[in-house]
């Protein structure tokens, strides 16, 4: 799907798979090279295309690309969209110049507001954690407002959890409160990875969003309640990618957002942010097409020119700002 998207847009891509399955990459490549080639119109766009989707071997052939990259005069590939562990997303960052598209780690935030309701909190809590343990979007840090201690609402969703088979450890007042069996040992940023989390007690929206931007990632937080208020600063002073309100944080992604296929996530702030899908691995060029000779001296001081301008049309704007460049890709 990923190629059919890059395809779409106009990219040339270069892939590197896992070496487990390199027979099964090599015959897949063959085929999606050939169904590349027979969409081509023309022999000469054919011969282009010839190439438009190329197979790394090997580890040593990602690290003398990169390297060849680093010393090009001009772009040799304009992004690197490492997917894997956090070792080998951290692994790529640090070893090209070349901008990298990705994300090392997804440690997700659930906040359960005073608001909250039970039946919610549970469901969307388990949901988080357990749906799939090992998914860069699911919960790893639950905070419980402090009067769901006293409601007997954080007890409810923790024994859910463990009943679950989620090993819950934390502060020592999540200890105290019997949300948490042990106090942890993991440092605040941390994902598990596994049928395990952090729990934590907090005053309210205003310390969970603290601790939030203090220790989060910046894939995926989540925020139950039912006090519109309350979410509503949740989602605007949170600094995440995706911040949602009663919905999994298991949501976030490329399928589920319908961009067809998620191509990369990103945790950045500049460009594509979030699951990103084809639009996400596009630039722009802009196309200017005059009918006459336009000179902008004729549309300076009191130029009669200038009287005449009107604005372009909204329509025309947005089809030359949709006018992509297209790019090539290093994907892992």
């Amino acid at each position: 799907a990923g190629v059919r998207r890059r395809r779409r847009g106009g990219c040339a891509v270069l892939m590197k798979g896992g070496r487990e399955a390199a027979r099964s990459n090599a015959a897949l490549h063959a085929v999606v090279r050939a169904a590349v080639v027979a969409a081509a119109p023309d022999a000469a766009a054919a011969a282009d295309l010839e190439h438009a989707v190329s197979l790394l071997p090997d580890r040593d052939a990602v690290a003398r690309l990169l390297a060849a990259c680093d010393a090009a005069a001009s772009p040799l590939v304009d992004l690197v969209v490492p997917r894997g562990s956090n070792a080998l997303v951290k692994h790529v960052q640090a070893s090209t110049k070349v901008p990298v598209l990705g994300h090392a780690d997804g440690v997700c935030h659930v906040y359960v507001d005073a608001s909250a309701d039970a039946s919610k909190a549970v469901a969307l809590c388990v949901d988080a954690k357990c749906d799939y343990p090992a998914a860069c979007n699911a919960a790893e840090t639950f905070l419980f407002h402090e009067s769901t201690v006293a409601s007997g609402l954080a007890k409810t969703v923790a024994d859910a959890l463990r009943e679950a088979g989620v090993e819950l450890a934390g502060s020592p007042a999540a200890v105290e409160a019997g949300l948490a069996s042990a106090e942890t040992t993991k440092p605040p940023r941390h994902e598990h990875g596994c049928l395990a989390a952090r729990v934590e007690v907090v005053s309210g929206v205003t310390e969970a969003v603290a601790f939030v931007n203090a220790h989060s990632s910046g894939h995926t937080d989540l925020v139950v309640a039912e006090d519109s208020a309350a979410a509503e600063t949740f989602l605007r002073t949170v600094d995440s990618a995706d911040i949602f309100h009663n919905a999994s944080t298991r949501f976030a992604d490329g399928f589920r957002f319908g961009l067809g296929a998620e191509l990369g996530i990103a945790t950045g702030r500049i460009h594509a942010r979030g699951p990103v899908g084809v639009d996400g691995f596009l630039t722009y060029k802009w196309l200017l097409r005059s009918s006459d000779v336009h000179r902008v001296a004729d549309f300076a001081g009191d130029a009669p020119a200038k009287r005449r301008v009107r604005r372009a049309d909204p329509a025309s704007r947005r089809e030359i700002a949709a006018t992509p460049r297209p790019r090539t890709f290093l994907r892992r």
